[in-house]
Formats: structure tokens, sequence, C-alpha cells
């Protein structure tokens, strides 16, 4: 198959993001890893446009040994002489060049004609060709140019010395067979098009950029411009990852591959991320946090039987370790199961009934539940404590200018709803002198604390006491998102071990002993 050449230039359009700004040592710690992904071109900045970016761009061409290092001018000597003084050090130097073509960009911005226009893109081609043998052109907003006028000043810069001829749709306007017809276009109608690679860098005002990079695939383009994570001027650039793993999945269908070591992608996009500081959105594909999750249990269930059900991607080509089965309200028992496994719980039949109950009944509460959320539900509902008191509800009334009351309903031994009422010092104690007026066994709360299981503010509480009865200890433990019913669960929980100890024959257990 035939290579398509990935051009990065998270460097130079993806720093122009707003809110994005990277030093010299980030870019060439960004500069190393896009090395490592295996990207052809790093396109390392502007370098006259200011000494930050003269000073990364001839960092980066002193690191970097196997990629085309590329610096960006405008076609006048002066740029230039800049961009060949910072690239002097680069194993494979690239100096890219180039003027507006369309009427736009030559009548409102350059505000020349388009003789003149050619003419100067021609001669800046033909300096650059003095220092560097290899040279890029871009022909800035090709998407909105006249095609003629477009394959004219294509044909004057191969003739140069140009040996990339990057078309680009500089606003995002074009549409996937607008832009496939142009890059198809000038392949046929520039007779010395075979002397120059064509390249594509499409922005993504109208969300079409990989759609239209794809199409000049397609249509003969063999380099595509883009970067990591998408980042870049307005609404951004093309996305890498995207039009990597667009060629990779469907090769059948391109007949194209890169050379990107497709295991790095998210490794990137991280590092990316986090030294922009710009965020990856969670449904972004291919490195969003949500590209490999499933929560709708009909998709876990097919997953878990078998991953291309739902999946076209082995998450593991692009570094993530595995799919994500996030357990919603939405998840069915055989996810539940698989994760239990998965974290080494194996339950019989009626423990596992007791505990997917309790997983809904949280799952209703939270937006997710998590590893941490299950073992604390595992630990409560597989507990070997024989339940001679189960909490049916409770209810409580609190406040700085009120009496803390509680009003519990348990069910008893024989079954029989059990209600009750009582005021304390505060709601917790309000809940324990109710349940001591239903149950009426004599302890003394000596330890109590409470801790969040995960983070969030839906998170689970996790209650821990301890009651002394004679001279043994009991420990209690409950959970819920609510914690005066953690706080009612834990007491019942310690208050039932009391009950199951005094009934047993087995002797007690001393208190040096626990």
């Amino acid at each position: 198959m035939d290579f398509v050449r990935i051009f990065d230039t998270t460097l130079r359009d993806g720093e122009q993001s707003p809110g994005a700004s990277l030093n010299v040592h980030e870019k060439v710690e960004i500069a190393r890893q896009l090395e490592r992904l295996g990207v052809d071109v790093i396109e390392a900045g502007f370098p006259i446009s200011s000494p930050g970016d003269f000073n990364a761009v001839r960092e980066v061409s002193r690191v970097v040994r196997d990629a085309v290092v590329c610096g960006l001018t405008r076609a006048v000597p002066k740029d230039i002489d800049v961009a060949v003084e910072a690239l002097k050090d680069a194993v494979r130097p690239r100096i890219h060049t180039g003027l507006g073509v369309s009427d736009v960009h030559l009548q409102h911005k350059l505000r020349i004609s388009r003789e003149e226009a050619k003419r100067r893109g021609v001669e800046g081609v033909r300096y650059a060709k003095r220092f560097v043998e290899d040279i890029e052109y871009f022909l800035e907003d090709a998407g909105r140019a006249d095609p003629d006028y477009l394959c004219e000043v294509v044909e004057a810069v191969i003739e140069a010395g140009a040996t990339v001829i990057n078309v680009p749709d500089t606003t995002g306007f074009a549409t996937p067979d607008e832009f496939g017809a142009l890059i198809r276009s000038i392949i046929e109608r520039v007779p010395n098009i075979d002397r120059a690679t064509v390249s594509v860098h499409c922005h993504d005002d109208l969300g079409m950029a990989v759609a239209n990079a794809l199409a000049g695939v397609r249509a003969g383009a063999r380099q595509v411009e883009c970067t990591i994570n998408g980042i870049g001027e307005r609404a951004g650039n093309t996305s890498l990852e995207e039009v990597v793993m667009g060629l990779k999945v469907r090769a059948a269908h391109y007949q194209l591959q890169t050379r990107i070591i497709t295991q790095e992608l998210y490794k990137t996009s991280r590092l990316v991320s986090n030294l922009t500081g710009i965020l990856v959105q969670p449904n972004k594909a291919i490195i969003g946090a949500n590209a490999f999750a499933h929560s709708s249990g009909i998709h876990q269930d097919g997953v878990l039987k078998e991953r291309t059900t739902y999946e076209i991607i082995d998450p593991r080509e692009v570094g993530i370790p595995e799919s994500k089965i996030l357990l919603t309200a939405r998840s069915g028992r055989h996810a539940l199961t698989h994760r239990l496994e998965q974290l080494g719980y194996t339950l019989d039949e009626t423990q596992l009934d007791r505990v997917y109950g309790r997983f809904l009944q949280v799952a209703d509460q939270k937006k997710m539940v998590y590893d941490e959320d299950l073992e604390v539900i595992v630990a409560d509902e597989t507990s070997s404590v024989r339940v001679t008191y189960e909490l049916v509800q409770v209810q409580v009334t609190s406040g700085d200018r009120s009496i803390p009351t509680a009003t519990v309903s348990l069910r008893g031994p024989d079954g029989a709803e059990l209600t009750d009422s009582d005021h304390g010092t505060g709601p917790v104690d309000a809940i324990y002198r109710a349940i001591n007026r239903i149950v009426q066994t004599e302890n003394e709360l000596i330890e109590f604390s409470i801790q969040a299981v995960t983070e969030g503010i839906d998170a689970l509480a996790e209650v821990t006491i301890r009651i002394r009865h004679g001279h043994n200890i009991y420990t209690g433990r409950g959970s819920h998102s609510d914690i005066c019913v953690a706080s009612a669960r834990a007491y019942l929980h310690a208050l039932n071990r009391l009950i199951e100890n005094r009934e047993s024959t087995a002797p007690e257990v001393a208190l040096d002993q626990v």
C-alpha cells in the first residue's frame, strides 16, 4: 500500500489555540514524543514571529533526528533568513513558505494583485532553495480560491523548486466532495505536479476537517497536516489521531497507510493536553475518556461477549489498556458480575441477588458506581452476620434552630415492622436513641467514624462504629449516599452482631482479644 506522510503542526498552528502557550522546554518535550509517535514532519514554529519561537525551532532541530523539522515563513527573504538560521542544526530541515491565493486574501489582507502574489511566491521559493532543498509552499485559503489561478500558482512554484504543495482549507469552508474535487483537479491539471507531494491542511470551522482531509487523500494527496487532539486556530485543525486511525481501520477502503506507531497516540494526547492546558472533551473520537467506555447494559453485554459488537478499534491499538465498563443504573447483571470477578469476588446466586439489588439502589442515587462503592456494597450485603433487625426506613429532622429528631422503622425477628422515634443532641444521636427504643439492647457507643468512599458530592459515605456490651466490643459498618442512613446501617450491623453473639452458646470474646 502507498504511504501518507503525517505533518504535525501542534507546535505551530496548534499552539495558536486561544489559551495555549508552550515554552521552549515544553515544545522540545512534545517534539521528542512526536518523533516516538512516528510523525514524518514536525512543524516546530514560526521563527521570525518571536524570540521564543526562534529558540523553539532551533532546540527542536537539535534534538529531532528522524523526522523532518519545519519552520514557517512568509514569502519574504528576511523571514526565510531567520528560519534558515533556526534550522541550521536540523538533520532534515524544511522551509514552509507561501502566500494567500483567494481573492478575499489578496484584496483585503495582502492588497496585491494575483500576478504580484504569484511573483512573490516564486521568488520566495527560489530564495529559500539557495539554503534548503526541501521547500513546502502553502496556498493560503485555497478552499475559496479560483481553481484556474490556483493551478497556475502551483505550476509556477514547483518550477521554482517547491517539493511539497500545501493546499489549505484555511477557513474550514469546503465540504468533502468539494475539497476532494479541488485536489483531484490540481493533480490532473498541473503538468509538473509529479515533481511535488500534494499536502492538505484543513480547519474544523464546520466540523469537517477530518472528512475534508481524507477526501483529499482519496483524491491523491499524500501528506496530511494535522495536530494532536485537533487543537488549533478557532475551531481547531485536522485531528491527527482521527486521520491516522481512519486510514488504519478502513485500510481496505483507502489502500493507504502511515508510519505512525498508534500505540503512542493516547500518551501523546495526554502530554499535549497537560502541557497546553486544553482539556480533551470526553466524547472526543479515538482518545476521549468515553471513546472506549460503555454504560448501556445492552452494549456492555455485547462487548463482554465479543468486543467487536460495539468496538471497531481495539483500545490497545491507541495505547489505552482496555475498554471501560461504566457501572450505572443502565448496567445489567452481566456487567456487574464481570466487574466483581475482576475485583476478585466470587458470589453465589443469593449473594449476587442481594448485591445487585443494592447496586441498583446506589446506581439510582449516583451517576457512576466505582470499584470502591462495589467493595463496600459487597461487604454490606455478603456479611455472615445473622440479620435480626433490618432497617426499613429512617427520617430525620435537624437544624441549628430545631431539636434533632429521628423516626426509625425496623423489621424485627418475626417479620413485623416496628417504628419509634426519639430526639438527641444531633441527627445520629437521635437515630441511635430511636433504634434503642425498638431493640432494647443495652450497649455503649465507644467509637464513631465516617469517610467518603469515592470523590464527589454524591459519594457513598461509609460509617464504622464500635459498641461495648459488658466486656465485649462489636464493630459495625454501613454505607449509603445519605450519612444518616449509613449511620443507622452501621449501628444495626453492630447490634445484630451483639444479639447473635449473646444468643449463641459460644463463649464471648474477651475485650483484650478483640
